[in-house]
């Protein structure tokens, strides 16, 4: 069973949130919400996220600290963070968003659908990377000489195999994922990340094909996950 991805809901008005309930329902993933920035950076701290979408206006910790707190987070830099706002401040009010560093700025009321094309972008990436540390795991516990379940049981050449197939998978619905993004004329920011994605699949490929028989290939092939 797939894993759900998890999607932070900030705004300090609880009809907001409600409406980006019912907007975001429909790509079948985990709410969570937050009413505050102090209690967004709470759930940060357990919970992983695939994005977060964040009320800029908000009394006490507003959007733009809130961004900034999470940005210097090691454990949530990466997190994409798109902007919601009520009001429309001019080129400036956005670009302080985009150097907050959002990965993009909706102005309220927001297009339904749009919104939620959106997030469905992010949260595909997102799942597209659990399953890349997924195998990157499973190879490093084979050049390690570690253990898997079923390994016992198994022969090596028939555990690279099963590495492999499970990566040719992730490989097809990422360049899928491309595709789409380029067809829809996406953000630059999702087309980047599903670029360094793809990058960070070449170079597990990469591994894996190393550890083919008579390749000469060591642990130090493997590419570091980060």
């Amino acid at each position: 069973m797939v894993q759900k991805a998890k999607i932070l809901l900030v705004d300090d008005r609880p009809e907001n949130l409600l409406a980006l309930e019912a907007i975001l329902s429909a790509l079948d993933q985990t709410l969570v919400r937050a009413s505050s920035g102090e209690e967004a950076l709470k759930a940060l701290l357990t919970d992983d996220f695939a994005v977060i979408l964040l009320d800029v206006q908000m009394p006490g910790m507003d959007g733009f600290e809130t961004a900034a707190h999470i940005k210097r987070r090691e454990r949530t830099r990466d997190i994409p963070i798109i902007f919601l706002t009520a009001i429309n401040h001019g080129p400036h009010h956005t670009f302080r968003g985009y150097a907050a560093g959002a990965v993009d700025y909706i102005s309220k009321p927001f297009d339904p659908w749009v919104l939620r094309a959106k997030v469905s972008v992010f949260v595909d990436l997102y799942m597209k990377n659990c399953q890349l540390r997924e195998q990157a795991a499973l190879l490093r516990l084979q050049l390690e000489g570690g253990t898997h379940p079923g390994a016992e049981e198994q022969e090596p050449a028939g555990l690279l195999a099963e590495l492999s197939a499970r990566l040719a998978a992730v490989e097809e619905q990422a360049e899928a994922l491309s595709k789409q993004l380029d067809d829809e004329s996406a953000d630059a920011a999702a087309v980047a990340t599903a670029a360094h994605l793809e990058r960070k699949l070449t170079g597990l490929r990469r591994a894996l094909d190393a550890l083919e028989p008579g390749s000469g290939g060591s642990a130090s092939a493997l590419p570091s996950q980060h």
